[in-house]
């Protein structure tokens, strides 16, 4: 067993222009930006890293997705393709996953360890075309690819409409806590570009007393 690793954390250059433009263009995320002015955006800095993380935060609240990484970094020795590959499933269930989701990243560490992952070619990639690519692989849909975008990539555009927590924060902060619909969430989200993934953190960030990390 080993002890949680502290990881490399990488923020997105560009957010302070972000930020910026943001708080001008619109009232209630500039109210959000005051109140979570200090914090940012982080990468863990490692494509398997994050997109195994996303996998495990699929379909769980923040908090529960948090628990069962911090687990898997004590049983494992370090979240890499080797490792996980070589893992035990019943070790993986023990943290916290389903049968499904153990299935999923053992294969994803399989794909890295056949060296599907070409940091070059993926960065030159627009973003619909590296979705594209990503949701080939099993247990990556169009929600998990676009927490890769936004927290390896750090693309600054990507607005994940199927996320139930951007959903469920734009209910709030902007329908009266009523149901919204995604053409709708689409509008509004309009004013936020070129920056979409910005907003859509610190909409995050206003739900969950941990901030999102993939």
């Amino acid at each position: 067993m080993a002890t949680a690793k502290i990881e490399p954390r990488v923020t997105p250059s560009y957010w302070k222009a972000a930020v910026g433009e943001l708080k001008e263009q619109d009232r209630i995320l500039g109210k959000l930006i005051s109140d979570y002015g200090g914090e940012m955006l982080c990468s863990q800095g490692d494509a398997f890293t994050t997109l195994t993380r996303a996998i495990v935060g699929q379909q769980i609240s923040v908090k529960a997705a948090a628990s069962v990484w911090y687990k898997l970094t004590l049983q494992l020795t370090e979240i890499s393709p080797h490792i996980v590959f070589s893992a035990d499933t019943d070790l993986l269930r023990t943290c916290g996953l389903s049968a499904r989701k153990a299935s999923y990243i053992k294969d994803l560490s399989a794909h890295f360890l056949m060296g599907i992952y070409d940091e070059a070619q993926w960065q030159s990639m627009d973003d619909e075309s590296l979705i594209k690519l990503l949701i080939q692989f099993r247990g990556i849909g169009r929600w998990t690819a676009e927490m890769f975008l936004i927290f390896y990539m750090l693309r600054p555009n990507v607005l994940p409409l199927d996320d139930i927590g951007l959903q469920r924060a734009i209910s709030i902060h902007y329908n009266q806590n009523q149901t919204i619909d995604k053409q709708s969430i689409q509008k509004i989200a309009e004013e936020w570009q070129p920056w979409r993934s910005v907003a859509t953190w610190y909409l995050w960030r206003s739900l969950d007393p941990i901030p999102v990390a993939y």
